[in-house]
């Protein structure tokens, strides 16, 4: 009886934080024009409100499962969800565009150790048994955050004001706190060993500065050498981690495990696909409100579509990764995907709601299935006592993609507008940036078409590879 009750309890409680996190990423987009309007900018610098949010998610989830070791679990889970509370309220009092990114960021901070945290919780609580159970809980906050987090940021920004989005965490953030600390035990490793702290700084550093750099450029926060000489540096910061995770035994990210081709494919392919869909969910918000002049709350109510398609494609994907394999959906689905996001810049003024509606539908149902393909196939042959490492150096890929897909996005908008000589955006300088997005699904499938037509076969279709034969 009580471990089906942690079964159900724990679970919940990081399935409740892990809701906010995914919420609280949806709903801002769809407020972004009017925000931009509160603090007298202009809507695409906003970019970098929502690239700060995502790099902070990226540098601080390699440090997480150490902090966690460290210091305890739940100890780190609960300072996680303050820290996110503390962003949201800091990011409802923002009166300037720099206020509300340092807010952000402090906010992807927070999720940065609320989400994998949460989940070592699970493998650490709760008996093989109920796992996966336990796992079926989490898939909740995903599905549901998606549809959910625009429909209010519309609402709500819309009828009441934009500043009370962020309200919606503290009530939720609080209980989590109170039962994080009711019922989860404060587990942790004796010895967890030193965390590498200049690959920490040199990594962390080099991501923030390079990412920033390219948000500046061409804003109206820093001039133009700034965001260039940031952008630099954060690429030579890089640069030498590369050459400092060489020479070290266990660097915080292992750059070998691109050598392992399931994982090479899934998270440098999958980099590249990113790339092209994270820029969606803030340019699809800006050409439906600023390009076609429609309310925030319009806007939210197509822009969910994307999140029921994406709920639809899951309860198939298994299906067809078991018909097709890894290889032939990676490539087909890809280019369905980028044909599905550049599709997005032919709306105009005039085009039936219907049809918008249905273009959307499809921009989330096709890149659901490359997710799923690209997620599941990540560690068909890493060892499992490398899947930590592994993770780490996953996430933070995945995490600085999607911020990439918002500043290249926002640059390719900025410079067509510049060239039609636009004062503002119109619904016309739209398509170049979606069709650019669009090109990055594509340029997907150039590192994916090196797979071995049963890669990851043992995963999508329960069959076993004998790689030493064919070697």
């Amino acid at each position: 009886m009580l471990f089906a009750l942690k079964a159900f309890i724990v679970p919940v409680i990081v399935a409740c934080a892990m809701f906010m996190e995914s919420v609280d990423a949806n709903v801002i987009v769809t407020a972004l024009p009017e925000m931009a309007r509160a603090f007298g900018r202009d809507p695409v610098t906003l970019k970098i409100a929502v690239t700060s949010y995502v790099l902070g998610l990226g540098v601080f989830i390699p440090v997480c499962g150490w902090l966690a070791d460290r210091l305890g679990a739940r100890t780190v889970f609960r300072t996680a969800i303050g820290i996110f509370v503390v962003g949201s309220l800091l990011c409802a009092a923002s009166t300037s565009l720099m206020t509300f990114t340092l807010a952000r960021f402090v906010q992807g901070v927070g999720g940065a150790m609320m989400v994998p945290v949460g989940r070592i919780i699970i493998f650490r609580v709760v008996e093989r048994s109920e796992f996966i159970r336990a796992m079926n809980y989490l898939s909740v906050p995903a599905m549901l955050g998606p549809a959910a987090g625009p429909l209010l940021g519309g609402f709500i920004t819309t009828y009441l004001h934009w500043r009370l989005i962020f309200f919606i965490n503290i009530p939720i953030g609080i209980l989590g706190i109170y039962l994080a600390n009711k019922h989860i035990k404060n587990t942790r490793e004796p010895h967890p060993g030193p965390l590498d702290w200049p690959g920490f700084v040199l990594s962390a550093g080099g991501a923030s500065l390079f990412l920033l750099g390219l948000s500046l450029i061409g804003g109206e926060l820093a001039s133009g050498t700034t965001a260039l000489t940031m952008t630099v540096g954060g690429a030579a910061m890089l640069g030498v981690y590369v050459l400092y995770a060489r020479r070290v035994l266990r660097p915080l990210l292992d750059l070998q495990f691109f050598r392992v081709p399931t994982f090479q494919a899934s998270v440098l392919g999958g980099s590249l696909f990113r790339v092209g869909l994270g820029a969606v969910p803030f340019l699809l918000p800006l050409v439906l409100q600023e390009g076609l002049g429609m309310s925030a709350f319009r806007s939210g109510l197509i822009t969910c579509a994307s999140a029921f398609g994406g709920m639809f494609m899951r309860t198939l994907a298994a299906r067809v990764l078991h018909r097709f394999g890894f290889r032939t959906v990676l490539i087909y689905n890809a280019a369905l995907s980028g044909i599905a996001i550049a599709a997005c810049g032919a709306f105009f003024p005039g085009t039936p709601t219907w049809v918008i509606w249905l273009v959307v539908l499809l921009g989330g149902f096709f890149p659901a299935l490359q997710f799923t393909s690209l997620n599941s196939m990540t560690y068909a042959q890493i060892e499992p006592r490398d899947v930590g490492r592994a993770t780490s150096l996953g996430s933070v890929v995945q995490q600085i993609s999607l911020g990439l897909g918002v500043t290249v996005g926002g640059i390719a908008l900025q410079v067509t507008r510049a060239l039609h000589g636009h004062p503002t955006i119109t619904w016309s300088d739209f398509w170049p940036s979606f069709v650019l997005m669009g090109l990055f699904s594509f340029a997907s499938i150039l590192v994916t078409r090196r797979l071995a037509p049963d890669a990851g076969d043992e995963i999508a279709r329960g069959k076993r590879v004998d790689t030493d034969a064919k070697r």
